[in-house]
């Protein structure tokens, strides 16, 4: 499924990435949007949303209109509330038939708008987690060697770290450009992909042997094979957000405003009540 959906996203966002994050968030918004309110329109009772909907505004007009009764707008506020309450069990539905599909796109999209590249000339640090199967004592003595291809130079040799089961390099990329890490354990041998570019682009901060929900949060890369004494390889790439109107705020703030504001806008054209 995560080779499918890293293709699809590929082949759809790779165009837009030449244009501002936000412009090209706003195309994926709308789509969002759209498929939201099919959803929505297939799983949702929409006859009772309607209703709830008007007597939630029926007891606000009568809150403005009995203003001078205590008691009349005590009593339009617990019609609020129970009525906000039905509304809310109402939209579970529809949000339980979303929430899967929308956690695999968020996963996808922040390989896209959460990270920034490598810069050259600025040092990075990989680490190798190596499986907890393994002592700290054995996993500090595994004879692990990092290869980089020509742009990138490794700055020091292994660190590892006593008492746990990480291996640490510090790295220097010296060009802009795609790389892929060589990690040997041995006879074996596993890569990890490498973006040093101030473009945006998929980067892939983390590559892991298993797990399901590593490979949710992390579908860019394949799994690393099973064989292997290597858990996961990270490389600490930046997360600096998306700039809004003067302010740095996390892109999935600036997708889900986005996508909200597009579903209210086509609601109505696609005859939704949310």
């Amino acid at each position: 499924m995560n080779g499918a959906l890293t293709a699809a996203f590929d082949a759809v966002l790779g165009p837009l990435m030449g244009w501002p994050p936000v412009a090209s968030l706003l195309v994926v918004s709308l789509v969002t949007a759209v498929m939201m309110l099919l959803v929505v329109a297939r799983t949702s009772n929409q006859k009772g949303l309607a209703n709830t909907k008007r007597g939630i505004h029926a007891a606000l007009f009568e809150i403005r209109l009995f203003g001078d009764d205590p008691v009349n707008v005590l009593r339009a506020l617990g019609e609020v509330v129970m009525c906000n309450a039905h509304y809310l069990r109402l939209s579970l539905v529809p949000l339980l038939w979303m929430a899967i599909p929308l956690v695999l796109v968020v996963a996808q999209l922040q390989g896209f708008y959460g990270y920034d590249g490598l810069t050259p000339g600025v040092p990075a640090i990989v680490k190798v987690e190596l499986r907890q199967t393994a002592s700290p004592a054995d996993a500090s003595a595994a004879a692990l060697v990092m290869d980089a291809p020509d742009g990138i130079r490794i700055d020091t040799a292994a660190v590892r770290l006593l008492g746990s089961h990480e291996v640490l390099w510090r790295i220097v990329p010296n060009a802009e450009g795609t790389y892929a890490l060589t990690i040997r354990d041995g006879d074996r041998a596993v890569t990890k992909s490498l973006q040093v570019s101030a473009s945006r682009a998929r980067r892939s901060p983390r590559r892991l042997q298993a797990g399901l929900g590593g490979q949710v949060l992390y579908p860019s890369e394949p799994l690393l094979p099973e064989e292997s004494r290597i858990a996961a390889i990270t490389v600490a790439y930046p997360e600096p957000g998306l700039d809004l109107l003067g302010w740095r705020v996390h892109w999935m703030i600036v997708y889900g405003l986005l996508s909200m504001a597009c579903a209210l806008i086509l609601a109505r054209r696609f005859g939704v009540t949310i």
